[in-house]
Protein backbone atom coordinates (compact mmCIF):
# COMPACT_ATOMS: atom_id res chain seq x y z
CA UNK A 1 0.00 0.00 0.00
CA UNK A 2 1.37 3.65 -1.01
CA UNK A 3 -0.90 5.42 1.41
CA UNK A 4 1.20 8.67 1.79
CA UNK A 5 1.05 10.61 5.15
CA UNK A 6 2.71 14.15 6.34
CA UNK A 7 2.17 15.32 9.97
CA UNK A 8 3.38 18.25 12.06
CA UNK A 9 2.42 17.41 15.44
CA UNK A 10 3.69 18.64 19.72
CA UNK A 11 5.97 15.60 18.95
CA UNK A 12 7.84 17.65 16.62
CA UNK A 13 7.64 21.18 16.50
CA UNK A 14 6.71 23.93 18.86
CA UNK A 15 3.00 25.95 19.01
CA UNK A 16 4.95 28.79 17.60
CA UNK A 17 5.42 27.04 14.66
CA UNK A 18 2.94 24.43 14.28
CA UNK A 19 0.45 27.48 14.31
CA UNK A 20 2.02 28.32 10.88
CA UNK A 21 0.91 25.01 9.45
CA UNK A 22 -2.62 25.04 10.81
CA UNK A 23 -5.48 25.04 8.24
CA UNK A 24 -8.79 26.61 8.80
CA UNK A 25 -12.18 24.93 7.02
CA UNK A 26 -11.79 27.19 4.72
CA UNK A 27 -8.00 27.02 4.61
CA UNK A 28 -8.96 23.02 3.58
CA UNK A 29 -11.61 23.17 1.34
CA UNK A 30 -9.38 25.93 -0.54
CA UNK A 31 -6.09 22.65 -0.33
CA UNK A 32 -8.11 19.74 -0.74
CA UNK A 33 -8.34 19.98 -4.31
CA UNK A 34 -4.71 21.38 -5.29
CA UNK A 35 -3.49 18.64 -3.36
CA UNK A 36 -5.31 16.16 -5.90
CA UNK A 37 -4.21 18.15 -8.92
CA UNK A 38 -0.91 17.95 -8.10
CA UNK A 39 -0.43 14.92 -5.87
CA UNK A 40 -3.07 12.60 -4.89
CA UNK A 41 -5.70 10.65 -6.35
CA UNK A 42 -7.81 10.56 -2.87
CA UNK A 43 -6.56 12.59 0.47
CA UNK A 44 -7.68 13.88 3.19
CA UNK A 45 -6.43 16.97 5.64
CA UNK A 46 -6.72 16.68 9.81
CA UNK A 47 -6.19 19.86 11.37
CA UNK A 48 -6.16 21.14 14.77
CA UNK A 49 -4.39 23.08 17.38
CA UNK A 50 -1.66 20.51 18.13
CA UNK A 51 -1.49 18.72 14.97
CA UNK A 52 -2.31 19.00 10.60
CA UNK A 53 -1.75 15.85 8.85
CA UNK A 54 -2.33 15.02 5.58
CA UNK A 55 -3.34 11.34 4.21
CA UNK A 56 -3.13 10.29 0.61
CA UNK A 57 -2.69 8.02 -2.09
CA UNK A 58 -0.41 8.99 -4.57
CA UNK A 59 -0.90 9.50 -8.61
CA UNK A 60 2.58 7.95 -8.91
CA UNK A 61 6.15 6.96 -7.82
CA UNK A 62 7.00 10.33 -8.62
CA UNK A 63 5.14 12.08 -5.77
CA UNK A 64 7.96 11.84 -3.25
CA UNK A 65 7.47 12.82 0.86
CA UNK A 66 10.18 15.99 0.86
CA UNK A 67 8.64 17.17 -2.34
CA UNK A 68 5.09 16.79 -1.00
CA UNK A 69 6.83 18.69 2.56
CA UNK A 70 8.16 21.11 0.86
CA UNK A 71 4.43 21.97 -0.83
CA UNK A 72 2.34 22.26 2.21
CA UNK A 73 4.87 24.99 3.34
CA UNK A 74 4.56 26.70 0.49
CA UNK A 75 0.85 26.45 0.96
CA UNK A 76 1.24 28.05 4.00
CA UNK A 77 3.85 30.57 2.72
CA UNK A 78 5.81 29.99 5.62
CA UNK A 79 9.43 28.79 4.81
CA UNK A 80 10.54 31.40 7.10
CA UNK A 81 9.56 29.37 10.26
CA UNK A 82 9.01 26.12 9.27
CA UNK A 83 11.08 23.60 7.80
CA UNK A 84 11.05 19.96 6.27
CA UNK A 85 12.61 18.50 9.37
CA UNK A 86 9.32 19.59 11.55
CA UNK A 87 7.31 17.42 9.47
CA UNK A 88 6.88 13.85 9.80
CA UNK A 89 6.42 11.47 6.93
CA UNK A 90 4.67 7.51 6.90
CA UNK A 91 4.18 5.22 4.11
CA UNK A 92 1.44 2.44 3.82
CA UNK A 93 1.02 0.55 7.52
CA UNK A 94 2.90 3.08 9.32
CA UNK A 95 -0.04 5.95 8.36
CA UNK A 96 -3.01 3.63 8.48
CA UNK A 97 -1.71 3.26 11.96
CA UNK A 98 -0.87 6.59 12.68
CA UNK A 99 -4.63 7.54 11.59
CA UNK A 100 -5.88 5.16 14.46
CA UNK A 101 -3.61 6.27 17.35
CA UNK A 102 -4.79 10.02 16.60
CA UNK A 103 -8.70 8.99 16.76
CA UNK A 104 -8.29 7.35 19.82
CA UNK A 105 -6.67 9.99 21.67
CA UNK A 106 -3.04 8.11 22.60
CA UNK A 107 -1.31 10.52 20.23
CA UNK A 108 -3.20 13.65 22.27
CA UNK A 109 -0.77 16.14 23.81
CA UNK A 110 -3.27 14.90 26.68
CA UNK A 111 -3.68 11.24 26.42
CA UNK A 112 -7.92 10.35 25.63
CA UNK A 113 -8.28 13.48 24.43
CA UNK A 114 -11.74 13.64 23.97
CA UNK A 115 -12.26 16.49 21.24
CA UNK A 116 -10.20 14.59 18.27
CA UNK A 117 -12.65 12.28 17.37
CA UNK A 118 -14.88 14.75 16.56
CA UNK A 119 -12.33 16.95 14.99
CA UNK A 120 -11.39 13.52 13.14
CA UNK A 121 -15.23 13.93 12.39
CA UNK A 122 -15.02 17.12 10.52
CA UNK A 123 -11.84 16.55 8.41
CA UNK A 124 -13.88 13.20 7.37
CA UNK A 125 -16.97 15.71 6.37
CA UNK A 126 -14.38 18.38 4.69
CA UNK A 127 -12.66 15.74 2.44
CA UNK A 128 -16.59 14.28 1.65
CA UNK A 129 -17.69 17.58 0.17
CA UNK A 130 -14.69 18.56 -1.58
CA UNK A 131 -15.25 14.82 -3.28
CA UNK A 132 -11.57 14.22 -2.27
CA UNK A 133 -12.13 11.16 -0.82
CA UNK A 134 -11.52 8.08 -2.66
CA UNK A 135 -12.10 4.14 -1.57
CA UNK A 136 -8.85 4.24 0.48
CA UNK A 137 -9.29 7.17 3.00
CA UNK A 138 -12.67 6.38 2.74
CA UNK A 139 -12.26 3.28 4.59
CA UNK A 140 -9.43 4.81 6.41
CA UNK A 141 -11.62 7.62 8.08
CA UNK A 142 -14.64 5.14 8.85
CA UNK A 143 -12.26 2.55 10.10
CA UNK A 144 -10.74 5.81 12.53
CA UNK A 145 -13.65 6.90 13.90
CA UNK A 146 -14.77 3.09 14.76
CA UNK A 147 -11.11 3.17 16.31
CA UNK A 148 -12.06 6.06 17.98
CA UNK A 149 -15.55 4.68 19.48
CA UNK A 150 -14.19 0.94 20.19
CA UNK A 151 -11.28 3.24 22.69
CA UNK A 152 -13.88 5.06 24.60
CA UNK A 153 -16.53 1.96 25.19
CA UNK A 154 -13.97 -0.70 25.82
CA UNK A 155 -11.07 1.14 27.68
CA UNK A 156 -10.72 3.70 30.35
CA UNK A 157 -8.23 5.95 28.17
CA UNK A 158 -10.45 9.18 28.55
CA UNK A 159 -11.99 8.45 31.82
CA UNK A 160 -11.01 10.70 34.37
CA UNK A 161 -9.96 14.76 34.54
CA UNK A 162 -6.77 15.93 33.67
CA UNK A 163 -6.67 19.74 33.80
CA UNK A 164 -6.69 21.06 37.20
CA UNK A 165 -10.08 22.99 36.12
CA UNK A 166 -12.12 19.46 35.17
CA UNK A 167 -10.65 17.91 38.21
CA UNK A 168 -12.04 20.55 40.72
CA UNK A 169 -15.21 20.09 38.48
CA UNK A 170 -15.80 16.36 38.89
CA UNK A 171 -15.40 16.65 42.60
CA UNK A 172 -18.22 19.24 43.04
CA UNK A 173 -20.17 16.38 40.73
CA UNK A 174 -19.27 14.12 43.13
CA UNK A 175 -20.22 16.12 46.18
CA UNK A 176 -23.01 17.41 44.97
CA UNK A 177 -25.76 14.91 43.33
CA UNK A 178 -27.38 17.47 41.53
CA UNK A 179 -25.38 20.87 40.33
CA UNK A 180 -28.92 22.61 38.58
CA UNK A 181 -29.74 23.12 42.05
CA UNK A 182 -26.69 24.47 43.21
CA UNK A 183 -24.57 27.76 43.02
CA UNK A 184 -21.20 28.86 42.52
CA UNK A 185 -19.33 31.79 43.42
CA UNK A 186 -16.22 33.18 41.82
CA UNK A 187 -13.66 35.25 43.47
CA UNK A 188 -10.96 36.55 41.63
CA UNK A 189 -11.06 36.07 37.52
CA UNK A 190 -7.53 34.53 36.62
CA UNK A 191 -7.51 32.08 33.88
CA UNK A 192 -7.79 29.17 35.82
CA UNK A 193 -10.14 29.73 38.32
CA UNK A 194 -12.53 31.13 34.90
CA UNK A 195 -11.46 28.13 32.95
CA UNK A 196 -13.55 25.81 36.36
CA UNK A 197 -16.18 28.37 36.51
CA UNK A 198 -16.87 27.65 32.71
CA UNK A 199 -16.77 23.99 33.19
CA UNK A 200 -18.86 24.19 36.08
CA UNK A 201 -21.77 25.81 33.70
CA UNK A 202 -21.12 23.43 30.73
CA UNK A 203 -22.19 21.16 33.77
CA UNK A 204 -25.15 23.33 34.05
CA UNK A 205 -24.85 24.90 37.85
CA UNK A 206 -27.65 26.31 38.46
CA UNK A 207 -26.41 30.01 39.43
CA UNK A 208 -23.83 32.15 39.35
CA UNK A 209 -21.93 34.85 41.24
CA UNK A 210 -18.49 36.65 40.21
CA UNK A 211 -16.69 38.54 42.67
CA UNK A 212 -13.72 40.76 41.22
CA UNK A 213 -11.82 43.79 42.46
CA UNK A 214 -11.92 45.28 38.93
CA UNK A 215 -15.73 44.93 38.66
CA UNK A 216 -15.25 45.47 34.79
CA UNK A 217 -13.83 41.88 34.24
CA UNK A 218 -16.85 40.52 36.43
CA UNK A 219 -19.08 41.76 34.02
CA UNK A 220 -17.12 40.60 30.81
CA UNK A 221 -17.50 37.18 32.46
CA UNK A 222 -21.08 37.58 33.36
CA UNK A 223 -22.22 38.76 30.37
CA UNK A 224 -20.31 35.77 28.53
CA UNK A 225 -21.88 33.13 31.28
CA UNK A 226 -25.19 34.53 33.00
CA UNK A 227 -25.24 35.06 36.68
CA UNK A 228 -24.44 38.17 38.45
CA UNK A 229 -21.85 40.39 39.81
CA UNK A 230 -21.32 41.44 43.33
CA UNK A 231 -18.67 43.98 45.06
CA UNK A 232 -15.43 41.90 46.10
CA UNK A 233 -15.86 43.80 49.99
CA UNK A 234 -19.11 41.50 49.65
CA UNK A 235 -17.70 38.36 49.24
CA UNK A 236 -18.33 37.00 53.12
CA UNK A 237 -22.04 38.05 52.93
CA UNK A 238 -22.28 35.88 49.93
CA UNK A 239 -21.08 33.13 50.93
CA UNK A 240 -24.06 32.03 53.41
CA UNK A 241 -25.90 31.26 49.75
CA UNK A 242 -23.78 29.73 47.38
CA UNK A 243 -22.78 26.09 47.47
CA UNK A 244 -19.28 26.06 45.35
CA UNK A 245 -16.61 28.68 45.85
CA UNK A 246 -13.74 28.92 43.56
CA UNK A 247 -10.84 31.21 44.62
CA UNK A 248 -8.33 32.48 41.98
CA UNK A 249 -7.00 36.09 43.27
CA UNK A 250 -3.56 37.34 44.42
CA UNK A 251 -2.99 38.05 47.82
CA UNK A 252 -0.21 37.74 50.28
CA UNK A 253 -2.50 37.28 52.83
CA UNK A 254 -5.89 34.44 52.94
CA UNK A 255 -8.90 35.86 51.78
CA UNK A 256 -11.43 33.29 53.90
CA UNK A 257 -9.95 32.76 57.47
CA UNK A 258 -10.82 30.11 59.26
CA UNK A 259 -12.66 31.46 61.57
CA UNK A 260 -14.57 33.45 59.12
CA UNK A 261 -15.79 30.29 57.89
CA UNK A 262 -16.81 28.66 60.50
CA UNK A 263 -19.46 31.50 61.47
CA UNK A 264 -20.77 30.97 57.97
CA UNK A 265 -21.22 27.51 58.23
CA UNK A 266 -23.36 28.67 61.53
CA UNK A 267 -25.06 30.65 59.31
CA UNK A 268 -25.56 27.89 56.15
CA UNK A 269 -26.81 25.67 59.10
CA UNK A 270 -23.80 23.75 58.11
CA UNK A 271 -24.85 22.96 54.74
CA UNK A 272 -21.70 21.63 52.50
CA UNK A 273 -19.68 23.96 51.31
CA UNK A 274 -17.17 22.94 48.77
CA UNK A 275 -13.94 25.35 48.20
CA UNK A 276 -11.72 24.83 45.03
CA UNK A 277 -8.52 27.37 46.01
CA UNK A 278 -6.53 27.63 43.03
CA UNK A 279 -4.78 31.12 44.23
CA UNK A 280 -0.83 30.46 44.62
CA UNK A 281 -0.17 31.48 47.50
CA UNK A 282 -3.35 30.22 48.63
CA UNK A 283 -6.43 32.14 49.43
CA UNK A 284 -8.19 30.56 51.80
CA UNK A 285 -6.77 28.93 55.43
CA UNK A 286 -5.98 25.34 55.18
CA UNK A 287 -6.93 24.75 58.66
CA UNK A 288 -10.10 25.76 56.78
CA UNK A 289 -10.84 22.10 55.89
CA UNK A 290 -10.79 20.48 59.75
CA UNK A 291 -14.44 22.27 60.07
CA UNK A 292 -17.19 19.97 59.34
CA UNK A 293 -19.14 19.64 56.13
CA UNK A 294 -16.10 22.53 54.20
CA UNK A 295 -14.60 20.15 51.50
CA UNK A 296 -11.13 22.14 50.56
CA UNK A 297 -8.93 21.58 47.52
CA UNK A 298 -6.40 23.43 46.65
CA UNK A 299 -4.24 23.55 43.64
CA UNK A 300 -1.58 20.66 44.90
CA UNK A 301 -4.85 18.67 45.73
CA UNK A 302 -6.12 19.37 42.64
CA UNK A 303 -2.85 18.21 40.81
CA UNK A 304 -2.40 14.89 42.11
CA UNK A 305 -5.95 13.62 41.28
CA UNK A 306 -4.86 14.88 37.72
CA UNK A 307 -1.29 12.91 38.18
CA UNK A 308 -3.52 9.84 39.16
CA UNK A 309 -5.30 10.06 36.67
CA UNK A 310 -3.29 10.55 33.88
CA UNK A 311 -1.79 7.35 34.87
CA UNK A 312 -4.76 5.62 34.95
CA UNK A 313 -4.73 6.85 31.54
CA UNK A 314 -1.50 5.60 30.35
CA UNK A 315 -2.10 2.25 31.85
CA UNK A 316 -4.81 1.98 29.15
CA UNK A 317 -2.68 2.44 26.23
CA UNK A 318 -2.09 -1.10 26.16
CA UNK A 319 -5.56 -2.05 25.35
CA UNK A 320 -5.29 0.69 22.94
CA UNK A 321 -2.53 -0.42 21.03
CA UNK A 322 -4.79 -4.21 20.96
CA UNK A 323 -7.89 -2.57 19.61
CA UNK A 324 -5.65 -0.54 16.72
CA UNK A 325 -3.72 -4.11 15.76
CA UNK A 326 -7.04 -5.80 15.66
CA UNK A 327 -8.76 -2.80 13.55
CA UNK A 328 -5.19 -2.04 11.07
CA UNK A 329 -5.87 -6.25 10.35
CA UNK A 330 -9.44 -6.05 9.39
CA UNK A 331 -8.06 -2.72 6.90
CA UNK A 332 -5.60 -4.09 5.35
CA UNK A 333 -7.80 -7.39 4.90
CA UNK A 334 -10.07 -5.16 3.20
CA UNK A 335 -7.12 -3.35 1.34
CA UNK A 336 -5.70 -7.09 0.14
CA UNK A 337 -8.89 -7.73 -1.69
CA UNK A 338 -9.12 -4.91 -3.57
CA UNK A 339 -5.55 -5.60 -4.34
CA UNK A 340 -5.36 -9.75 -4.66
CA UNK A 341 -9.23 -10.19 -6.51
CA UNK A 342 -8.39 -7.88 -9.64
CA UNK A 343 -5.50 -9.15 -9.80
CA UNK A 344 -6.38 -13.02 -9.75
CA UNK A 345 -8.67 -12.29 -12.47
CA UNK A 346 -6.06 -10.56 -14.16
CA UNK A 347 -3.35 -12.92 -14.52
CA UNK A 348 -6.36 -15.44 -15.49
CA UNK A 349 -7.08 -13.42 -18.77
CA UNK A 350 -3.62 -13.18 -19.37
CA UNK A 351 -2.76 -17.03 -19.22
CA UNK A 352 -6.64 -17.37 -20.90
CA UNK A 353 -5.36 -14.89 -23.64
CA UNK A 354 -1.99 -17.02 -24.46
CA UNK A 355 -3.86 -20.50 -24.19
CA UNK A 356 -5.71 -18.89 -26.91
CA UNK A 357 -3.13 -17.68 -28.76
CA UNK A 358 -1.55 -20.78 -29.04
CA UNK A 359 -4.54 -23.02 -29.84
CA UNK A 360 -5.47 -20.74 -33.03
CA UNK A 361 -1.79 -20.72 -34.09
CA UNK A 362 -1.49 -24.68 -33.86
CA UNK A 363 -5.53 -25.74 -34.52
CA UNK A 364 -4.70 -26.95 -38.15
CA UNK A 365 -2.27 -29.43 -36.90
CA UNK A 366 -4.85 -31.48 -35.20
CA UNK A 367 -7.34 -33.15 -36.67
CA UNK A 368 -10.82 -31.76 -36.48
CA UNK A 369 -12.19 -34.79 -33.94
CA UNK A 370 -9.02 -33.93 -31.40
CA UNK A 371 -10.11 -30.32 -31.36
CA UNK A 372 -12.23 -30.57 -28.52
CA UNK A 373 -10.18 -32.74 -26.71
CA UNK A 374 -7.12 -30.04 -27.07
CA UNK A 375 -9.66 -27.33 -25.76
CA UNK A 376 -9.98 -29.10 -22.88
CA UNK A 377 -6.17 -30.53 -21.99
CA UNK A 378 -5.29 -26.65 -22.33
CA UNK A 379 -7.61 -24.69 -19.88
CA UNK A 380 -7.13 -27.70 -17.34
CA UNK A 381 -3.24 -27.28 -17.72
CA UNK A 382 -4.41 -23.48 -17.37
CA UNK A 383 -6.33 -24.66 -14.51
CA UNK A 384 -3.48 -26.29 -12.53
CA UNK A 385 -0.77 -23.40 -13.07
CA UNK A 386 -2.87 -20.56 -11.56
CA UNK A 387 -4.33 -23.02 -8.71
CA UNK A 388 -1.53 -22.44 -6.06
CA UNK A 389 -1.04 -18.76 -7.04
CA UNK A 390 -4.74 -18.18 -6.90
CA UNK A 391 -5.29 -20.04 -3.70
CA UNK A 392 -1.79 -18.56 -1.77
CA UNK A 393 -3.36 -14.68 -2.69
CA UNK A 394 -6.64 -15.70 -1.98
CA UNK A 395 -5.92 -17.18 1.53
CA UNK A 396 -3.42 -13.87 2.26
CA UNK A 397 -6.39 -11.53 2.03
CA UNK A 398 -8.90 -13.42 3.88
CA UNK A 399 -7.03 -13.84 6.67
CA UNK A 400 -5.36 -10.05 6.84
CA UNK A 401 -2.25 -11.68 7.61
CA UNK A 402 1.24 -10.76 6.14
CA UNK A 403 0.05 -7.79 4.89
CA UNK A 404 3.06 -6.22 3.49
CA UNK A 405 3.81 -10.12 1.77
CA UNK A 406 1.16 -10.31 0.03
CA UNK A 407 1.36 -6.86 -1.51
CA UNK A 408 4.36 -7.87 -2.32
CA UNK A 409 3.49 -10.92 -4.07
CA UNK A 410 0.59 -9.24 -6.07
CA UNK A 411 3.47 -6.50 -6.86
CA UNK A 412 5.59 -9.39 -8.35
CA UNK A 413 3.07 -10.90 -9.73
CA UNK A 414 1.88 -7.59 -12.11
CA UNK A 415 5.78 -7.43 -13.00
CA UNK A 416 6.50 -10.67 -14.09
CA UNK A 417 3.29 -10.98 -16.40
CA UNK A 418 3.31 -7.41 -17.52
CA UNK A 419 0.01 -6.48 -15.89
CA UNK A 420 0.86 -2.60 -15.51
CA UNK A 421 -0.82 -0.16 -12.76
CA UNK A 422 -2.46 -0.73 -9.70
CA UNK A 423 -5.35 -2.47 -9.29
CA UNK A 424 -7.21 -0.90 -5.72
CA UNK A 425 -7.88 2.59 -6.52
CA UNK A 426 -10.60 1.67 -9.09
CA UNK A 427 -12.50 0.11 -7.00
CA UNK A 428 -15.52 1.85 -4.81
CA UNK A 429 -15.37 1.22 -0.45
Amino acid sequence: MNLLSIGISHHTASVAVREKVWFSDADIREALPRLREEFFSECVLVSTCNRTELYGMPVGPGVREEVVKEFLIRLRNVGDAVRPEHLVGRVGMDAVQQMFKVASGIDSMVIGDIQILNQVKEAFTLARETDSLGPVTNRLMQTSLHVGKRTRSETSICEGAVSVSYAAVELASKIFADLATRSSLLIGAGETGELTLKHLSSKGIGQITIANRTREKAEVLVAALGGTVVDYDDIVKTLPSVDIVITSINSPAYVLQRETLQRVMKQRSNNPLFIIDIGVPRNVDPASNKIDNIFLYDIDSLSAIVDRNVERRRAEISRVDSIIQEETAAFFQWYNSLEVGPTIQELRNVIEALRQEEVRRNINRFRAEDRDLLELVTRRIVNKILHRPMTVLKKAAQNGTGDRETLRRVETLRELFGMTGGTGDDHDA
